[in-house]
């Protein structure tokens, strides 16, 4: 079994430089402190940024919602957007890297006077991590799709945990994915309060009935940069997508379904709760929808200045 962020193992990842603070640093040191919030707590933010073919795919998506979760838990990054993305460069530039790349850009509170959640206790500079890999997803994602099970962790609305912010913190979505483990799955698939289906515990989900995509409302799930791309395509692909209130069962009698991040594309899925979709995977509309997010990402990477090097 392989979940949806099963990669490709590359030994050139055992010598990439990792950006901390400044400097780029091998990968055995590139070491926090035990007193970094984001250790101590979790509080911090990230997001997963691909690199195709010289491109930073959709960057300024993904800056504007790092930045937004910095300004919903008042952190200071320390730098401005372009700075930010200077330093993205200047990582990918040092590893002579150009395709077939996955970032995570992670910014925690940084070191702290004491080992607590009160973020006054923080020393004042926050922690910016850049790791940039050659992360491709495993081949059988594409050829044998994933595997859900329903899990009793709900996806939680603003007021109580936003989805919507990429924090530090994912212990429930890790319990999901452990349930889902547990029944033999390779992914779990997360309810929202009032009972339809929202997410998955690290993607976005998307299931088809009768040719129409469709997926929840977005209230409950992640603010993903793929999903937004993905329904933005749909609209102006005449494919008919919907966004509603989607009950299990709806999900489990679909023709097929997919998932949606970045790391992953579009990934196809094969089965809910031990239920076979009725359209071998992927089917004709999944595969449509990766053809035209595949256009996207070229397209993008075709307008956008390389920012890496062979």
């Amino acid at each position: 079994m392989a979940g949806s962020q099963q990669q490709t193992p590359d030994p050139r990842n055992a010598d990439v430089l990792i950006y901390l603070n400044g400097q780029l640093l091998p990968r055995a040191e590139a070491r926090v402190s035990l007193y970094d919030g984001g250790f101590v707590c979790g509080d911090g933010i990230w997001e997963g940024i691909r690199l195709h073919k010289g491109a930073l795919l959709f960057l300024d998506d993904h800056l504007d919602r790092l930045y937004w979760g910095a300004g919903r838990i008042r952190l200071d990054i320390g730098m401005d957007r372009a700075a930010l993305a200077g330093e993205l460069g200047r990582t990918l530039a040092a590893n002579r890297m150009h395709d077939g790349v996955h970032i995570r850009l992670m910014v925690t509170r940084g070191e702290k006077s004491a080992l607590n959640q009160d973020p006054r206790n923080a020393l004042g500079r926050p922690t910016v991590a850049i790791v940039a890999e050659y992360k491709l997803p495993a081949p059988e994602l594409a050829s044998a799709g994933v595997s859900l099970a329903t899990s009793s962790v709900m996806c939680t609305p603003a007021a109580m945990f936003d989805m919507r912010l990429n924090s530090h913190s994912r212990l429930n979505l890790i319990a999901a994915l452990l349930q889902a483990i547990d029944a033999g799955a390779d992914e779990a698939l997360m309810l929202d309060p009032n009972g339809f289906v929202s997410s998955c515990n690290a993607t976005n989900f998307f299931f088809v009935r009768h040719g129409e995509v469709r997926s929840s409302r977005g209230e409950y799930c992640f603010n993903g940069i793929t999903r937004g791309k993905v329904i933005a395509q749909c609209q102006q692909n005449a494919v008919p997508v919907s966004l509603g209130e989607f009950t299990l069962a709806e999900a489990q009698a679909a023709d097929e379904a997919f998932l949606t991040g970045t790391f992953g594309g579009i990934t196809p899925v094969r089965e809910i709760d031990g239920r076979a979709l009725l359209t071998p995977y992927p089917g004709p509309v999944t595969r449509r929808v990766q053809e035209l997010y595949g256009a996207l990402r070229d397209a993008q990477a075709n307008k956008t200045q390389g920012v890496g090097q062979e």
